[in-house]
């Protein structure tokens, strides 16, 4: 599900916190995969089984780090630290 060289976002349409860090990579231009958890409710185990939680979003970077319910702040210094923005 998740790719090595790719961001992958787990989250859900009513998760205020998922929207806003899909729009934070979508303006910064950082290409990503999107699991919508409630299209695919099979996935929130796997989201689960990364972070160890049941928080929203999930995000998980290339090198295979991750973020749970990160600040804004948090995803774009990861972002710099990968040399993706």
């Amino acid at each position: 599900m998740t790719s090595p060289d790719t961001i992958t976002v787990f989250g859900a349409d009513w998760c205020r916190d998922c929207r806003r860090t899909k729009s934070q990579l979508e303006e910064l231009g950082v290409s990503f995969t999107y699991v919508d958890l409630e299209a695919d409710p099979a996935a929130a185990d796997v989201a689960r089984e990364i972070s160890g939680r049941t928080n929203i979003p999930v995000v998980v970077y290339p090198d295979s780090s991750h973020h749970v319910e990160p600040a804004n702040i948090d995803v774009e210094a990861k972002l710099r630290e990968l040399s993706l923005i």
